[in-house]
């Protein structure tokens, strides 16, 4: 997790909301993302994305079944579809979100009865960093916010 956190902090650095992700497979990181939705102007640019093509391009097979992600906020239901999809193995993520989380927060997609593929599913590690970032960085953001009752395009997104 320490290092989706390091990539979670290049997306702040970059303006980005500061998720990051890595996907481990046979004890070797063989893919990292971060948020690029802003840079990119692609709203599927999140980090867990960007993350499972680069694995899959490194495998060379579409299927992820042996290989974990660490994620550091739990992944919305685009990106939890894409886990599904990928037949990731394992999740691991920091922060709940209560607002989009698709992995038992307000669905669970990652664990849905009716889907071909279940992925084993752990929250909270390093909780406390992964939101403490995020949290930072919305507070930032809020100060460099224009007038009062204007609402910034940013405040209307989510974490991903």
């Amino acid at each position: 997790m320490q290092e989706a956190l390091k990539e979670a902090e290049k997306a702040s650095g970059e303006d980005e909301v500061p998720v990051g992700a890595v996907i481990v497979h046979q004890d070797k990181i063989i893919a990292r993302g971060h948020n690029q939705i802003e840079r990119l102007k692609d709203p599927t640019a999140h980090a867990e994305i960007i993350a499972i093509t680069g694995a899959a391009s490194y495998l060379g097979t579409k299927w992820l079944n042996q290989a974990s992600l660490y994620v550091t906020i739990e992944p919305c239901s685009m990106c939890a579809g894409a886990l599904v999809l990928a037949r990731i193995k394992n999740l691991y993520f920091g922060s709940s979100d209560p607002k989009t989380g698709a992995c038992g927060s307000v669905v669970n997609i990652a664990n849905h009865k009716k889907l071909n593929h279940r992925i084993k599913v752990t929250k909270g590690i390093l909780a406390a960093e992964c939101s403490s970032l995020l949290k930072d960085f919305f507070k930032q953001k809020r100060k460099k916010s224009k007038g009062p009752g204007e609402v910034a395009e940013w405040s209307k997104a989510t974490h991903c």
